[in-house]
């Protein structure tokens, strides 16, 4: 009976199949298969007999071969593979038959002259992972034959393989000349990215467009952010179809960070994952599922990748102050002082300014022209004058680092929309603040400080509508961002000059909850307490205001309010519950 004869052993499997095995025989059948059957004969059988293996199972283009030694099966594949690099030589690339080969070393069940189960299933797996020409193996093969070949082994981390309940450990084998370091790139002087392409969950390979389609938008959006170095589709998209070692492709393609992700269909549905990757050290900087109904599959396309570009800029932002952080003060360019600077700049207090000031200004003597540079410094100047004595050289101050930035930053869009906020409120140019807000905007669909700038700039013009689309567009784009208490305190006055005072008691709650120490979010807290009648709760409100600003007087925000309409809805409010004139 053939249950009798089902036994079960540990033994090296190897398998191996011909890469684009279907291209070639619907290219040229006969010749695929004389070729095939001239490598077999010549290569493949001889090899395996000579290091003991025994074959089990051809079918096609495909075979599995057990040996009782691992180091035997690896290398059989590895003379196998120089073997046919030899015989291909002279063969065009189109024409060329190149193996795949998985080695795992596991339980088989052997049943006659066969043999199942999970070692079979992951050799075949690791095969499928392997290179054309290559050798993937499992963890155990690496262990068993590390330093008794001349080979090098590749770590790709451990995979979930399709159908297998735990995670392998896969090695990549490197021959020859492969087996030497690949070339590596060296970091550009700013922070780089790969987007890697992909992977196409769905049964459905016609997804394969969709795919690459928003990996294609994604690279082009990060593409627009000046600060950032992005690798080209052409030389990211090497890497579809292949194991991904991420910090391998870092050193490859010279870059800091990787974006991975995967798209499935289900029904009328899509499911779109990405996370954001620091590849050296495989750390997860950030990750995002989307999940939408794909009526309009282009539209999905184009709402996925704002999203994704929109959420990546201000990870990465957070990711760089903290690599700079950990720098020696001796290594620093005009860049990593930009980068010191920020946690000071994005705080909008005067103490926190005066400490990004001489960073900044340092930066500038290294990069005179620095566009960016230049609208960080007019920011520090606009909080110094704001929030810090309203000295007007501080203004004047503001005003000319913000033109600077113009001049020098016209590429920039963080440079362009930190110097309109700035035109807007100090220099009040509103026409031309709106027109840089749109310039950048144009070159950064989702840039957070565009967003946000000209959702405050339009709450204080009186234009409700537009400053609530914008200050949506932020927080949908970027949700987690530091700077997002800007998006609800300009909400929260565009909800209170059009009487909506409930809703402005939420919006200014959001933006105290997001940055307690930014003093206007209070005064409106308390103006729309007020008019809701929560009289006890707006005189606490009130109270708060002073305990965060002390010197906060009401005339001081006179001057920000580009519609004196809404000063004054404010402002009556402030005076009922008795802040300082």
């Amino acid at each position: 009976m053939a249950s009798e004869r089902v036994t079960r052993r540990l033994t090296a499997v190897l398998a191996a199949d011909v890469a684009g095995y279907s291209r070639l025989v619907g290219s040229d059948e006969e010749a695929t298969l004389a070729q095939w059957k001239a490598h077999w004969h010549a290569l493949i059988e001889p090899k395996v007999r000579e290091h003991h293996g025994r074959i089990v199972r051809v079918i096609g283009d495909g075979v599995l071969v057990e040996f009782a030694s691992v180091v035997e099966a690896v290398r059989c594949a590895v003379e196998v593979q120089r073997g046919m690099a030899a015989r291909n030589a002279d063969v065009p690339q189109d024409k060329r038959i190149e193996f795949r080969i998985g080695i795992n070393f596991g339980e088989l069940i052997i049943d006659g002259g066969d043999f199942w189960g999970d070692g079979v299933n992951i050799a075949t797996r690791l095969e499928a992972m392997a290179e054309p020409g290559g050798i993937c193996v499992s963890g155990r093969v690496q262990e068993d034959a590390q330093g008794k070949l001349d080979i090098v082994f590749e770590d790709a981390g451990e995979q979930q393989l399709k159908n297998i309940a735990r995670p392998v450990r896969v090695y990549h084998v490197r021959l020859g000349e492969a087996a030497k370091a690949p070339r590596e790139l060296a970091l550009p002087s700013k922070p780089s990215i790969a987007v890697l392409p992909f992977d196409n969950m769905s049964a459905d390979r016609e997804q394969e467009y969709f795919c690459d389609g928003i990996v294609e938008d994604i690279i082009t959006g990060l593409s627009r952010i000046r600060w950032l170095f992005v690798i080209a589709r052409n030389s990211s998209f090497v890497y579809k179809g292949r194991a991904q070692n991420l910090k391998q492709i870092g050193r490859e393609l010279g870059v800091r960070y990787a974006l991975e992700g995967s798209v499935r269909k289900a029904a009328n549905r899509m499911r779109i994952t990405a996370q954001l990757i620091e590849a050296e050290t495989n750390a997860h900087l950030w990750a995002e599922r989307y999940d939408r109904p794909i009526d309009d599959i282009f539209a999905v396309q184009d709402e996925i990748t704002m999203c994704v570009v929109g959420a990546i800029e201000p990870s990465l932002r957070k990711a760089e102050i903290e690599r700079v952080r950990r720098q020696r003060p001796s290594n620093l360019n005009a860049y990593d002082l930009v980068l010191r600077s920020l946690p000071f700049v994005y705080s909008l207090m005067p103490k926190h300014a005066e400490s990004a000031m001489p960073l900044l200004r340092d930066a500038l003597k290294l990069e005179p022209h620095y566009g960016l540079a230049h609208a960080l410094l007019s920011w520090c100047f606009h909080v110094r004058f704001n929030r810090g004595g309203a000295r007007e050289a501080d203004r004047v101050g503001a005003i000319r680092h913000a033109h600077e930035a113009i001049a020098h930053g016209g590429d920039d869009a963080t440079a362009l929309a930190v110097a309109a906020f700035v035109v807007a409120l100090d220099e009040h140019d509103a026409t031309t603040a709106l027109n840089l807000f749109d310039q950048a905007l144009t070159l950064s669909n989702s840039n957070i400080f565009a967003l946000t700038g000209s959702a405050v700039t339009l709450a204080w013009m009186g234009n409700t509508g537009k400053t609530i689309e914008r200050a949506k567009q932020s927080l949908r784009f970027s949700p987690f961002d530091s700077l997002n208490f800007r998006a609800h305190s300009a909400v929260s006055i565009a909800h209170f000059y059009s009487g909506q005072y409930a809703e402005a008691v939420d919006e200014a709650r959001a933006a105290i909850g997001s940055n307690p120490a930014f003093t206007i979010p209070r005064a409106v807290l308390a103006a729309s307490l007020l008019r809701v009648g929560r009289i006890e709760e707006a005189r606490l409100a009130a109270r708060s205001v002073l305990d965060c600003e002390p010197s906060f007087k009401i005339q001081k925000l006179s001057h920000v309010a580009l519609e004196p309409a809404v000063f004054i809805a404010l402002s009556d409010a402030w005076r009922e519950l008795g802040l300082p004139k």
